[in-house]
């Protein structure tokens, strides 16, 4: 296997490390602790091409692979996790939409969005059914050319300043077959938000529910045929776990590099602390736990990119080592710090609050598991 990245992978991930490190790490304790949405600064992510990383160039996108949209995601949460947190939620929406869309939907929904005029959120998640989505509530009744949707979605990122929502919604039948997907533009009648949830990380992005009481969403906005919509759910959720695992590895990454640097400028006992051996092997456990963790992300990257049958399997197990791994080096960066990792002012405490909820979203890590014993004992 060949793990040497091409000139161009090499010049896109020094484009989003340059933009993480002069863009977004300055302002990130500030947007946490004022809980601020930085749109202008996604828009200016945007203009360099990271609004639509999978979405076909015919229409402006970057049209890249699943491999380098793990690359840019791990870049940017170097500067802030939060931020690309939610540059990969816009990512999945956009990448659904061109990949199941006709060309009137593509034509018509994605140019706002590759700008990021337009923002866009993912919405599955319900107030019932978490773990459990097929098992969701929201219903979409035909009426005419239209469909009425009625239902509310929990912890939806981006609600609110959202222009763009892919809902799921009941169609038919009980379970996975019954659902389909849809496109729904804000400011219609009846489409209503939660106040922004008190979260424990994630500040530098809205979290609401998302209620919709009788929304009229036109027929042309379904996306895919009646009944196909956990499909396209699921579809899109292998690449978001690849996403949020690479989240938590830049996360975990900007930690460790900061640990390095304090433990080699604090001293103690007469010397900087990191001579002492202790650290210096929890420091290289670290190290090589951030290089295993990179090295089997690409792999499963890799996996979807070429159509691989395990691809599924590979994304899950990804999203679990990657998000656990990752989480318990940015706590032992925090460890390293002493009393000062505590402080906001040193960072550290953000990059953990926010990789916690890594944990648990795009599926929870023991769901993951679930996915992968299913998998290697051949159970669908």
């Amino acid at each position: 296997m060949d793990f040497r990245l091409s000139e161009e992978q090499q010049a896109i991930r020094a484009m989003a490390f340059d933009f993480a490190r002069d863009e977004l790490a300055p302002h990130a304790i500030d947007w946490d602790q004022q809980k601020h949405f930085p749109v202008e600064t996604l828009r200016a992510a945007a203009a360099l091409g990271m609004a639509g990383i999978y979405v076909r160039d015919d229409i402006g996108g970057t049209g890249l692979a699943r491999l380098d949209a793990a690359m840019i995601i791990e870049a940017l949460a170097t500067g802030c996790p939060s931020i690309a947190s939610f540059v990969s939620i816009h990512n999945m929406c956009a990448g659904m939409i061109d990949r199941y869309g006709t060309e009137e939907q593509r034509q018509r929904l994605l140019p706002p969005l590759l700008t990021m005029e337009t923002l866009a959120s993912y919405c599955l998640t319900e107030p019932g059914s978490g773990s459990d989505a097929a098992a969701l509530k929201t219903k979409a009744v035909r009426a005419g050319d239209a469909y009425l949707l009625t239902g509310q979605k929990q912890f939806i990122s981006g609600a609110g300043e959202s222009g763009l929502y892919i809902v799921m919604a009941r169609t038919g039948e009980e379970g996975p077959k019954g659902i389909s997907a849809f496109v729904v533009e804000k400011d219609v009648p009846g489409l209503t938000f939660g106040a922004n949830e008190k979260k424990m990380g994630w500040h530098a992005q809205p979290t609401r529910a998302v209620m919709l009481d009788n929304v009229r969403v036109p027929a042309e906005n379904r996306l895919g045929a009646e009944g196909e919509g956990f499909k396209i759910a699921m579809a899109g959720l292998d690449g978001g776990r690849l996403n949020i695992a690479a989240a938590s590895l830049g996360g975990a990454q900007a930690a460790f590099d900061k640990a390095l640097a304090y433990v080699q400028e604090r001293r103690a006992f007469g010397r900087a602390i990191g001579e002492f051996q202790a650290l210096q092997f929890r420091l290289a456990d670290m190290a090589t736990d951030l290089e295993i963790a990179r090295t089997f992300l690409w792999r499963a990257a890799a996996a979807l990119d070429a159509g691989d049958p395990e691809a599924t399997k590979l994304c899950a197990m990804a999203k679990r080592f990657v998000t656990d791994r990752c989480f318990a080096v940015a706590n032992d960066a925090l460890q390293l710090h002493g009393g000062y990792g505590y402080l906001a002012d040193y960072g550290i405490e953000k990059i953990v609050r926010d990789l916690r909820v890594h944990q648990i979203l795009e599926g929870t890590n023991e769901i993951m598991r679930l996915i992968v014993s299913r998998a290697i004992m051949g159970r669908k």
